[in-house]
């Protein structure tokens, strides 16, 4: 009799061991799973993130429905804006939209930009672009960039809404670069 009360007592000890055993384990998981949202959360908000493009605004260069991944970190720490760098960006009030674009950093603060016989000019000097899709139909009188403003414009340029319609985009509303397109895997790599 008295082997049997040491059996229910050592059943009692072990299944509260084993309840103890795994409610540390539930803690383990839910820590973790906390953690990782956090992680990915900084990482998203404030390093990289994934973006899928809605619009053929940047044909040929980006297809509609191309999967790339943005830096937000360092090219606003580490690095200056060039021309021609594509970039995400919030648009100004005046482009009367609430999502971010996709464009091409055509002219730099102080530039004098003009768009005739359907060239781009920078500062008097006409501007290389293997990468427009087609000529551009409207001429743009010469403007010059403003401190704080950047000068943008789709690859497609006869089909793109950007500084020719909306103005200047204010620096402060460039959110990150393009580093490379991950999707579809037959175009994997940089983004020229």
């Amino acid at each position: 009799m008295h082997t049997m009360g040491n059996e229910q007592d050592i059943n009692e000890q072990d299944i509260k061991v084993k309840a103890k055993s795994m409610f540390k384990t539930i803690i383990e998981v839910i820590e973790i799973v906390i953690i990782a949202f956090a992680l990915s959360w900084v990482i998203r908000t404030f390093v990289l993130e994934a973006r899928l493009v809605p619009t053929g605004s940047m044909l040929p260069t980006i297809q509609l429905q191309d999967r790339i991944i943005v830096d937000k970190f360092f090219f606003k720490h580490f690095g200056d804006f060039e021309r021609g760098d594509i970039i995400v960006f919030h648009p100004p009030s005046s482009a009367h939209s609430s999502d971010d674009f996709i464009k091409r950093l055509i002219a730099l603060p102080g530039d004098t930009i003009e768009i005739k016989d359907h060239k781009t000019y920078i500062n008097g000097q006409e501007v290389e672009e293997p990468y427009v899709m087609e000529p551009q139909i409207k001429n743009l009188e010469p403007l010059v960039v403003p401190e704080g403003s950047v000068f943008v414009m789709g690859d497609n340029r006869n089909s793109s809404a950007d500084s020719r319609e909306w103005g200047f985009l204010p620096i402060e509303n460039i959110s990150g670069m393009t580093l490379f397109r991950y999707w579809p895997l037959n175009h994997i790599g940089t983004i020229d």
